[in-house]
């Protein structure tokens, strides 16, 4: 019995897939997914196509594109599984790895011209190509860039948060 994997070609070249952890669609938490039946009507309903059926639950998969906060797989959800109002920003931001292009002296600003909030800038450097800056408040988390990174070296990184002490 032959079991078919579909790959991009940019995982074949990399030797597979990884297993990704699950990215929940915006507004959605890990226990907000015990609420939802499967029937993947936010999959239908998603114009970029990056809500993914996963093991019988909603994911994200940015390698194909990027979130637009558009609401349309919220509204298209008959389970209380998405928070109202609708979400403007992930709980994660991106993060760029050590890989990126710019690090091995290569002129790559793929990411930065992709992002819609301007969170990716590259500051210059003597001697080499500008090098990428994260500005984590500004990213929402779209992963508008990670689709574009030809080195696939943007990750997702928990949104710091402040600790507060009573």
């Amino acid at each position: 019995m032959m079991m078919e994997v579909s790959l991009s070609r940019r995982d074949f070249l990399r030797g597979g897939q990884k297993n990704r952890p699950r990215i929940c669609p915006p507004g959605v938490a890990l226990s907000d997914l015990a609420a939802c039946s499967g029937c993947a009507k936010c999959v239908e309903a998603c114009p970029t196509g990056i809500i993914v059926m996963a093991d019988g639950l909603p994911s994200v998969d940015f390698s194909v594109g990027e979130c637009t906060f558009c609401g349309k797989c919220a509204e298209a959800c008959p389970e209380p599984v998405f928070a109202a109002p609708a979400a403007q920003r992930f709980d994660h931001v991106m993060a760029i790895g050590e890989r990126c292009l710019a690090f091995g002296n290569i002129d790559c600003q793929a990411c930065r011209d992709a992002c819609p909030t301007e969170a990716i800038r590259f500051r210059p450097r003597r001697g080499g190509p500008f090098v990428p800056e994260l500005l984590e408040d500004a990213c929402t988390g779209c992963g508008a860039c990670v689709s574009v990174c030809p080195a696939s070296v943007i990750e997702i990184k928990e949104r710091a948060t402040e600790m507060q002490y009573a």
